[in-house]
């Protein structure tokens, strides 16, 4: 059997990821995917999660995107994606990268359009998860007086 050479990055799912990580680890690089998806991912694929990234084929590569682009699809149970009952599609999705963050926006501003207690917080820069503010969270520059430009 031949020794395959370790690549040091490979790009999965539009990330770059380090090749010298296992591949659960690995995989949780990407946003939108966690260790514990990683796992999964891996054990759907018929992939060692021992296995580092750089030691990874083509095929398997390819394996790994098309499992992560529809983990349902495969056995992965919807209480580990990441986006369940999506508003618009009424689907239980995974999105991953700049979709995710882009879906996480929409919500937030969903929220400040309908004007909820969550999204009025949101518009007012303040805590939203019921985290006490009498004393914490004073961050930015001073509001009120404004100095006078000296001469």
């Amino acid at each position: 059997m031949a020794v395959k050479e370790l690549r040091y990055i490979v790009r999965i799912l539009g990330t770059d990821i380090d090749g010298s990580l296992k591949l659960p680890y690995g995989l949780a690089k990407i946003k939108g995917i966690g260790v514990n998806l990683g796992y999964a991912i891996a054990r759907v694929a018929g992939i060692d999660p021992e296995l580092r990234i750089g030691m990874l084929t083509d095929e398997q590569v390819r394996k790994i995107e098309e499992v992560a682009k529809d983990p349902t699809k495969y056995g992965i149970p919807s209480w580990m994606l990441n986006r369940r009952f999506d508003p618009a599609t009424g689907r239980d999705l995974q999105l991953y990268g700049a979709e995710l963050e882009l879906a996480i926006k929409e919500d937030i501003q969903r929220e400040m359009r309908i004007k909820s207690w969550r999204g009025v917080r949101h518009s007012l820069g303040l805590k939203v998860r019921g985290q006490r503010t009498r004393t914490t969270g004073r961050k930015g520059g001073p509001i009120g007086v404004a100095r006078r430009k000296t001469e």
